[in-house]
């Protein structure tokens, strides 16, 4: 289990360079993100946690390269290079700002259900980010009132969430709703590295 993290916690763990790690990175494996933007700072206030966002690696052994497929503020599901994050975030040739650590779910899943998962994320590719869902998050903790039902919007972490759900990989939710953190501290997930 992936246990709580503080963000000092984070910044204490040891760098791995991405070039050294790119080869030990495998299709289904999670990125959390500990951002230092405003939207980042209002997930992690709104959701008790370090963790802003959430994605999972998908390695292309055609392309021979590794992508992130998350869901995206003001985008929505995408496929990103991970190399992107870690040096030209956004398109301003700068780097992600924030810390990014690698996790695995263990036992480890099949790689064909693991295909199976990013197939399902891959059909979502352009499903609108749920924009307003954390503010709604917000006034369901507020408010104590249960989850809305489901629509064809995503947060990151209902698109991890229901990417491994789909191939019998159900996170545990301590609440109403699927935050970076439910998924963090769930019993299947290890950390494994932080990079950048």
């Amino acid at each position: 289990m992936a246990t709580p993290i503080s963000k000092k916690k984070i910044e204490q763990l040891p760098i791995e360079p991405y070039g050294a790690m790119r080869d030990d990175l495998r299709t289904g494996d999670l990125v959390f993100c500990s951002g230092s933007y405003y939207f980042s700072k209002a997930i992690q206030k709104f959701t008790h946690s370090v963790w802003s966002h959430v994605g999972m690696i998908y390695r292309d052994p055609t392309l021979k390269r590794v992508f992130i497929l998350e869901s995206e503020t003001l985008i929505g599901v995408r496929l990103a290079p991970l190399s992107k994050y870690l040096k030209d975030y956004h398109g301003k040739n700068i780097p992600y700002k924030g810390n990014m650590v690698i996790a695995r779910v263990h036992p480890p899943v099949d790689e064909k259900k693991l295909n199976h998962a990013i197939s399902y994320g891959m059909d979502e590719l352009t499903k609108p980010y749920d924009n307003f869902e954390i503010l709604r998050i917000g006034f369901r903790i507020l408010f104590n009132i249960s989850r809305r039902s489901r629509d064809r919007k995503y947060i990151c972490s209902e698109l991890v969430y229901e990417c491994f759900d789909r191939i019998g990989v159900p996170f545990h939710l301590r609440d109403e709703y699927v935050s970076p953190d439910d998924i963090w501290q769930d019993d299947q997930v290890q950390q494994q590295y932080r990079i950048l």
